[in-house]
């Protein structure tokens, strides 16, 4: 298990190169919801999302013949923009593995950033992918199942334990599980009363799985929210989760996208649906708690374009 003497010390290693983003009450999100909202803004992180923080803590404990040898990741998109992004950064050489449905500007980016991207046929090609190039002598940064990693995403539950008011529930969104994994760490250790829940996406399910079946499955993966789209968690974040989160709620990929022109009309942010499948989960834990609920909201991500977001609101039926 990941303590907080971890993540403060991944906090003081990546200070210098990543953004302590904003931790601010929503008074558009609190009118929406009908009870009070403060929102992490993880959106405005660099490279767009909290992934930064694991993969620049990750970067800085490799060893030189580790730096001169390489790095490879597997993203759904996030990961890889961050690890290419950091990479370029700290002068590591990157691959990144992303299957075909990642999003086009979520390639280009990495590629922009000078590093060698690889695209597979779906999720478990690119894991296997990438396990190969480890193999051939890579270091791994895995998007999730690294206690270096978790340690690095756990600084936003630290800022968000230190920055907020007073919360009762804090709302994270889970693929592979680390950011979740790393924020109820540093919230059990510094706010021990916050009630920490998980949010997924439907069929994109592999926490929840996970905690039905007693330990990590494999997934079938259908959610138009590649982010979120892990073929399964691993060990280390599913024993984090089971023994630091509520539950683990899932939404439908409609109300996903329906929470992202919610964030934009009421909360003037342009989130991504794996941020914006928090909003409908966050009813659903006002109604379970009651009206004295204060509730923080993680947004985890922006990177999907006007596009992306019309288009699936069209498929949806949403405009």
């Amino acid at each position: 298990m990941i303590g907080i003497s971890e993540i403060e010390a991944a906090g003081e290693r990546i200070g210098a190169h990543i953004v302590r983003t904003p931790t601010v009450p929503s008074p558009g999100l609190s009118a929406l919801l009908g009870v009070p909202v403060t929102a992490k803004l993880e959106l405005l992180q660099r490279t767009g999302s909290f992934k930064a923080r694991g993969a620049t803590a990750k970067l800085l404990s490799l060893s030189e013949a580790e730096r001169d040898a390489g790095v490879v990741a597997v993203s759904g998109g996030n990961h890889g923009i961050a690890l290419a992004v950091m990479a370029a950064a700290l002068q590591v050489k990157a691959t990144v593995v992303m299957p075909r449905s990642a999003p086009a500007r979520s390639v280009a980016i990495a590629e922009e950033s000078g590093a060698t991207v690889r695209l597979t046929d779906g999720m478990d090609e690119a894991f296997a992918t990438a396990e190969r190039l480890r193999d051939e002598g890579l270091t791994l940064v895995h998007p999730f199942d690294d206690p270096v990693v978790i340690a690095g995403q756990g600084t936003v539950g630290l800022e968000l334990a230190q920055d907020a008011g007073d919360l009762t529930d804090v709302l994270v969104s889970i693929g592979g599980g680390g950011l979740i994994a790393g924020v109820a760490a540093a919230l059990r250790a510094l706010r021990p009363g916050v009630r920490v829940w998980g949010v997924e996406t439907e069929g994109a399910q592999a926490m929840s799985e996970a905690l039905a079946a007693g330990g990590p499955v494999p997934v079938a993966l259908s959610s138009i929210v590649t982010t979120l789209s892990a073929p399964a968690v691993s060990r280390l974040t599913y024993d984090h989760v089971s023994a630091l989160v509520e539950e683990v709620l899932v939404v439908p990929d409609r109300e996903a996208v329906r929470g992202c022109l919610d964030l934009a009309e009421h909360a003037k942010v342009w989130a991504e649906p794996a941020a914006g499948c928090l909003l409908p989960a966050a009813r659903r834990v006002r109604e379970r708690v009651g009206p004295d609920v204060r509730l923080g909201l993680v947004v985890c991500g922006g990177n999907a374009t006007p596009a992306d977001i019309m288009s699936w609101a069209d498929r949806f039926g949403l405009r």
